[in-house]
């Protein structure tokens, strides 16, 4: 069971959070993310350690002062209320001590992981104070990375199961995000947080289930920011729900799904908020009949690379592809023609770079202030009509490019920014008439 910032981010949502643990009969290891806001701060110190900025001291005061919102109205007595501000306060001391040595990545590592040590330690004096039979246990005795940064899945089993096997608890508190580095020293997961955490640990100890608790109802088949009248899926695929979160839908990641698809454990997402709605469940072998959700991606940059010596020449693409690796800056999208290749990149930190050494093999044009409309859904090649469908809902927006056929789970257009609401409302009405009618009826 993983609980997000937002979801431990009060006295009262966590209250919320510890009900929803005792509700669950089923043993449990419980990974928590920072208290909301927490994160944040934090970082604002990692950057503020990098510039030595002097109004730092601000900043963690500030820190401090989130962290005794929480404990303050949390815990009830005057044992534990000082063992929480004793834990706190060494934190907080440790920050200070670290921004005194000169700056290191390695040093805002363990600075950024301070807010998850902070979320565990204190619900778990509560759990402790409130006689519940719990017990922490530390992420970083279990989670490490390789040698090439990727999570070591066979350390985490290897190091978490004894762990389990040496205790009769039946709720396990641990921290998401934070591991150890292949040489031991403090790192952090990055992609997908405490989410990949959950993921992990769920693979290595053969979970039933792994749940994901934030404060949103599932995945919606819209975005609910620029749609009216979305809804919750009550189950979508791994493929789909990976297309998905890479292309907006924030609820997830798409990399802290894979260990839980790879060992066909289902991935339960649910509102902290509203715990007796159903939620969305995230499985292998699941039957979807035409499309189950939209979502989109802004900040998108359009390159085009027009070259006759393009035709028919074997290895362009290759010499195209490397630029990009150079720059470390990942595609998502890409279309061909016989003079010309299209693609799109959603970092534009060494746009300027990129176009000066893609202008060797051609022509390059750049277009900003995009955004790709991912459509999930059964885009088989046994599925007739429905990318018709897809396309005249959107025949009166232009549309840049389509991407089809890469996958059988997704379409992937892009459109102006200035239309992607235009589109979204427009897909909805579309793709989703039987649903919206069931709603208007309710």
């Amino acid at each position: 069971m993983k609980f997000g910032g937002t979801s431990v981010g009060s006295s009262d949502s966590i209250e919320k959070v510890i009900e929803i643990i005792l509700n669950e009969n089923r043993n449990k290891i419980v990974v928590l993310s920072a208290f909301s806001g927490v994160t944040n701060l934090l970082a604002t110190i990692n950057q503020q350690y990098e510039s030595n900025d002097s109004t730092i001291q601000e900043t963690i005061i500030k820190l401090e002062e989130r962290c005794l919102a929480v404990i303050d109205p949390l815990l009830k007595t005057t044992e534990y209320l000082e063992l929480a501000k004793q834990f706190v306060s060494i934190k907080i001391d440790q920050i200070k001590d670290i921004i005194k040595e000169p700056f290191s990545l390695e040093n805002t590592k363990i600075i950024i992981g301070q807010g998850e040590l902070i979320s565990s330690n204190i619900i778990q004096l509560y759990l402790e104070e409130k006689g519940i039979n719990s017990k922490l246990i530390e992420a970083l005795d279990f989670m490490k990375k390789d040698e090439n940064g990727e999570p070591d899945s066979a350390y985490i089993s290897s190091k978490i199961n004894p762990i389990l096997k040496q205790e009769t608890k039946n709720i396990y508190i641990t921290q998401g995000f934070i591991c150890k580095d292949y040489d031991s020293s403090f790192s952090n997961l990055e992609r997908g947080g405490s989410d990949y955490t959950a993921s992990l640990i769920g693979a290595a100890i053969k979970a039933s289930e792994i749940q994901i608790w934030t404060d949103i109802d599932g995945m919606h088949n819209n975005d609910p920011r620029y749609v009216e009248n979305t809804f919750s899926l009550e189950e979508i695929s791994f493929d789909e729900a990976a297309e998905l979160a890479y292309f907006g839908a924030k609820i997830l990641h798409p990399q802290s799904l894979i260990p839980a698809k790879n060992n066909n454990i289902p991935v339960l997402l649910k509102n902290t908020f509203d715990p007796y709605k159903k939620g969305t469940l995230i499985k292998n072998n699941t039957k979807t009949s035409g499309v189950s959700s939209i979502a989109a991606k802004d900040k998108i940059t359009a390159i085009k690379i027009k070259s006759y010596r393009m035709l028919l020449a074997y290895g362009f693409l290759k010499r195209v592809f490397e630029v990009f690796e150079v720059y470390k800056t990942p595609i998502d999208m890409i279309t061909t023609s016989e003079v010309a290749v299209s693609l799109t990149i959603d970092n534009n930190q060494f746009i300027k770079e990129i176009v000066e050494d893609l202008q060797k093999f051609g022509a390059v044009e750049v277009e900003t202030n995009l955004s790709i409309i991912c459509v999930a859904g059964d885009f088989s090649e046994k599925k007739e009509g429905l990318s018709a469908r897809v396309f005249n809902a959107l025949k009166h927006i232009p549309i840049r490019m389509i991407s089809y056929g890469g996958s059988n789970y997704n379409i992937s257009l892009l459109v102006k920014t200035a239309d992607k609401i235009n589109a979204l409302n427009s897909l909805n009405t579309a793709l989703f008439k039987k649903q919206l009618s069931e709603i208007d009826v309710d």
